[in-house]
């Protein structure tokens, strides 16, 4: 009966001990937090090139004429940015018009580089909004060459969720999150 009652108590503990190893070993999902940026570019960036400016304009309702916020860090961006509805890459017409702004000041800055950023509101996980930031910020390169600028002026990357402008958790802060950012690169 002593060795009976000896086999049990050690399955049970080793049952236990497997049940907890096994628990404990499951992958948790990575945050990929600020490092979370793809880029296309092959060439290496600086922190600097790809740091979003300060300046953005008001994301107009669809068909609303386009309007410009001030600059918040007291230096207004000669782009503007195009803006997206929610889970959505495809140009609206107001970002048309945004874009058509920046290619008049593309065309007359013929040595100008850009970096356009991709963004989103913070609904949906890290890795969703990353590929969807890529989309917008290649939406508004694919709109920009194909009206003449040439692809090699224009590096994207995409921030995803990871760098909002405006800070909340409804429709009146998230708005102003889904765009692709335009800046200048040095």
């Amino acid at each position: 009966m002593g060795k009976s009652w000896r086999l049990r108590s050690i399955s049970t503990i080793g049952l236990f001990f497997s049940l907890v190893v096994l628990l404990s070993g499951c992958p948790k999902r990575a945050d990929l937090g600020d490092t979370g940026a793809i880029s296309s570019s092959t060439a290496t960036q600086s922190e600097e090139a790809v740091k979003p400016s300060k300046s953005i304009q008001e994301p107009p309702a669809a068909g609303a004429p386009s309007a410009q916020q001030p600059a918040t860090a007291g230096q207004e961006s000669p782009l503007k940015d195009a803006f997206f509805d929610f889970d959505k890459s495809t140009i609206r017409g107001d970002a048309k018009s945004n874009l058509n702004e920046d290619l008049q000041w593309l065309n007359s800055n013929p040595t100008a580089q850009i970096t356009i950023e991709g963004h989103c509101d913070e609904r949906g996980t890290a890795e969703y909004n990353l590929g969807l930031g890529e989309r917008r910020a290649k939406s508004a390169q694919d709109y920009l060459v194909a009206a003449g600028i040439d692809a090699k002026r224009i590096k994207i990357v995409s921030f995803g969720k990871e760098r909002p402008f405006a800070m909340g958790h409804d429709e009146s802060a998230w708005k102003w999150n889904r765009r692709a950012h335009l800046v200048v690169s040095e």
